[in-house]
């Protein structure tokens, strides 16, 4: 599982969706790296590329 939509990443984190537009808007999570824009205008997110970030800190 390495793409997955923003309901997937609540489930799967524990963070609200504000917390991630927040994560998003401040760039803490990067485009194109934790998160991008499918061709459909979807918001997918990498987990692997979060569960990194995750555990760095």
């Amino acid at each position: 599982m390495k793409w997955v939509l923003i309901k997937k990443i609540i489930e799967l984190i524990g963070i609200t969706d504000d917390a991630i537009r927040a994560k998003m808007a401040r760039g803490i999570w990067l485009q194109g790296v934790h998160w991008k824009k499918a061709p459909d205008n979807r918001i997918y997110f990498n987990y692997e590329a979060i569960q990194k970030w995750i555990e760095s800190n």
